[in-house]
């Protein structure tokens, strides 16, 4: 690949992940908002323990 190539292809991912991050802290500040206190950490861990206790009953 050519330098200039290379540099379009940062540019597009340095683009992408603004996108991204854009993104998801707006749903972190949404989770927030509706009462999820520690926002998208809060949804994780209430993901990781359902998945924790479908594991334990199988």
């Amino acid at each position: 690949m050519s330098t200039h190539a290379l540099e379009k292809k940062i540019a597009y991912l340095e683009f992408v992940n603004d996108q991204l991050s854009s993104e998801i802290h707006y749903v972190d500040q949404l989770l927030r908002i509706i009462g999820f206190t520690n926002g998208l950490e809060t949804i994780k861990s209430a993901a990781q323990e359902v998945l924790d206790e479908e594991n334990l009953s199988e």
